[in-house]
């Protein structure tokens, strides 16, 4: 069973937020690069999300659909929300940048605190993988 495939067994709600993940960690930010002031935000915050998503599909591929597939996030997003967090801070960041990286900021802190509780429960044993998903089978 493919990634995808295991989302689509995913509860609704579930799948819509991934989509609004999607658009806050790789379509918000393409727009971070048309100013000048926070094209290196975009493309950090660009490659950490492709890198996570890389390394989310490994792991799927390694253990299936288990709670600890929000690690790659945590390791990359958490030092990026706090980057993000200072450049919304800074008085040289004209608006649109700072709200495009407000929104980013925002969704990507949600996914956060979404990632955090799955580690954390894996960590204390809940670690079978969803049923039906690769592994499970």
């Amino acid at each position: 069973m493919t990634f995808n495939e295991a989302v689509a067994l995913q509860p609704m709600w579930v799948q819509i937020w991934l989509n609004v993940l999607f658009a806050g960690a790789f379509v918000l930010p393409l727009g971070f690069l048309i100013w000048r002031e926070s094209r290196l935000a975009g493309v950090l915050t660009l490659g950490a999300s492709v890198l996570a998503a890389l390394a989310t599909t490994w792991m799927y591929g390694q253990m299936g659909y288990v709670k600890l597939l929000g690690l790659p996030h945590i390791i990359l997003w958490t030092p990026l929300a706090v980057y993000l967090w200072r450049q919304i801070r800074r008085a040289d960041m004209p608006l649109w940048p700072r709200r495009l990286m407000s929104v980013t900021l925002v969704i990507i802190v949600i996914s956060l605190l979404f990632d955090y509780a799955d580690v954390a429960r894996w960590i204390l044993g809940e670690r079978a993988p969803m049923a039906g998903t690769l592994a499970a089978e």
